[in-house]
């Protein structure tokens, strides 16, 4: 396994953009493709593995861990970090890193205001970090970057889940491997609810699915090619798992719990059809109010909650959900899944008009401007930065004063390579991009915002919760391996 980066900056070797936002298939970067040069570089097989045709594979859904404990007012889990070997192209085992031997990782169910306890007991050749993404939790408990576990060893992570319902998740955090920790397995799913969520009409039980979407690079014998900023070799879209799988749904209303926890893809959903479908919340939880789209966009770490309405379907119909953003050609990236409309059922969920309502703003009395860019001349060791600078672990980058709002300006000034930024601890609001008004999607709370080159957005945080050091960098994982991370101390 590789354990350090090998190959880097084949997909930096740019020669213009090439971004889309909506419609057909084009790839996110317009550069020479490197695929084959950063392979063999990197020790392993150029020729693929062969995946088989889409919707041929049932899509599974994630497993719901149960706690050993639920003394004390806490439930407490006990998870092995280990590698295992596992089913994700037919007839093919796979090594995969991985919690408890699921790939992807399980899904987590807490409540807010109940406090979660995980025991985590590493099996691996190599240190780890479990950093809970989205959550407001203390620095000892925030799986930092250097606040690493070893092999054979444990570390207890405890959660207070004080903060509202949320689609969160968990993965490892430890520099310069997170990147391919995460790729080869090690990241799950954390959904938190609360009184106000469970009080909703929604779609709940079996109508309620998880989905984890990613990319994968396989060799000849099947196994997972990593190799650093990779963006061109990673054109198998997986969907829980499994390749481009089909999942079979009732003639009614599903709640649909996305995460995209790809290292660097970014993905464009629609539905082949053009159907509408109800988003009704993102990364934080819940929007106030729900909005009726046609297209869904998360770039690496984001999620997004979405209802479709199955019933405007006769069954026997097979909608797909597509993506129309590349890396990639449409019969590489584009299928995600499909959805086979099986039998009618009974539906009395609904989606309300009003979901919930958001903390006020308060007055913010700091401005910062944060400005994210790497390396794109073609280098073999290209750097990512923040604020021109490549992460120290000792340097503190940002002072913030506890119990202040700030507002944050972040750009990216790459001319051809997309980040997004997130910042632990703390879910903020955005509150514009490019100069203007947030757009529906990012209305809520949310942890984790794209940036495309040349973007801009402007956050408002709140930092009234725990003191103490924490990182914000690029989510796209191989860059922030590169560097592309900060400190920001609360005191």
């Amino acid at each position: 396994m590789v354990t350090r980066r090998s190959v880097l900056g084949g997909a930096l070797a740019a020669t213009g953009a090439g971004l889309l936002t909506t419609g057909g298939l084009a790839p996110l970067l317009n550069a020479r493709t490197a695929q084959a040069d950063a392979a063999t570089a990197a020790g392993a097989p150029v020729k693929p593995v062969t995946v088989p045709p889409a919707f041929t594979v049932r899509m599974p859904t994630l497993p719901v861990l149960a706690p050993i404990s639920q003394l004390g007012g806490q439930d407490t889990y006990a998870l092995t970090l280990k590698e295992v070997s596992r089913e994700i192209i037919p007839g093919v085992q796979t090594k995969v890193l991985t919690y408890d031997g699921q790939f992807p990782g399980p899904v987590l169910r807490a409540r807010s205001g109940r406090k979660v306890v995980i025991r985590h007991r590493n099996t691996l050749t190599m240190p780890v970090s479990v950093h809970l993404h989205g959550g407001n939790v203390s620095p000892e408990n925030d799986g930092g970057p250097m606040d690493t576990f070893g092999p054979g060893t444990s570390r207890t992570y405890t959660y207070p889940n004080q903060q509202l319902a949320a689609g969160l998740w968990f993965h490892d955090h430890a520099h310069h491997m997170e990147s391919e920790h995460v790729y080869r397995g090690l990241s799950a799913t954390y959904l938190l609810s609360d009184d106000t969520e469970r009080s909703l009409p929604l779609p709940a039980g079996q109508y309620e699915v998880p989905i984890a979407l990613r990319d994968a690079h396989f060799d000849e014998s099947g196994q997972l090619v990593y190799v650093m900023d990779d963006v061109f070799g990673r054109t198998t879209i997986l969907a829980n798992g499994r390749p481009s799988p089909y999942f079979e749904v009732a003639a009614r209303k599903y709640r649909f719990r996305l995460l995209n926890s790809s290292n660097m893809r970014f993905f464009q959903l629609r539905l082949s059809d053009g159907g509408q479908m109800i988003q009704i919340g993102s990364d934080g939880g819940l929007l106030e109010r729900p909005f009726t789209t046609d297209t869904v966009g998360l770039s690496p770490a984001e999620r997004a909650d979405v209802v479709i309405d199955f019933s405007r379907y006769p069954v026997g119909t097979r909608i797909v959900l597509e993506n129309t953003l590349g890396p990639g050609t449409p019969d590489q990236v584009g299928k995600v899944l499909r959805f086979d409309v099986v039998r009618t059922a009974p539906d009395p969920s609904r989606v309300p008009d009003v979901l919930r309502t958001l903390p006020a703003l308060r007055r913010a009395t700091v401005q910062r401007s944060i400005v994210l860019s790497m390396d794109e001349d073609g280098r073999q060791e290209p750097r990512g930065f923040m604020d021109g600078q490549v992460w120290d672990p000792q340097r503190i980058d940002q002072t913030v004063a506890h119990g202040t709002s700030e507002i944050w300006t972040v750009t990216n000034t790459n001319k051809v390579v997309p980040h997004n930024f997130h910042m632990h601890l703390v879910q903020f609001r955005v509150l514009e991009r490019n100069g203007a008004p947030a757009g529906p999607a990012e209305a809520g709370l949310k942890d984790t915002v794209r940036l495309f080159p040349g973007e801009s957005v402007k956050l408002h945080a709140t930092f009234d919760t725990y003191k103490g050091t924490y990182v914000y960098h690029c989510h796209l994982l191989d860059h922030s391996a590169m560097g592309m991370m900060a400190n920001f101390r609360i005191r």
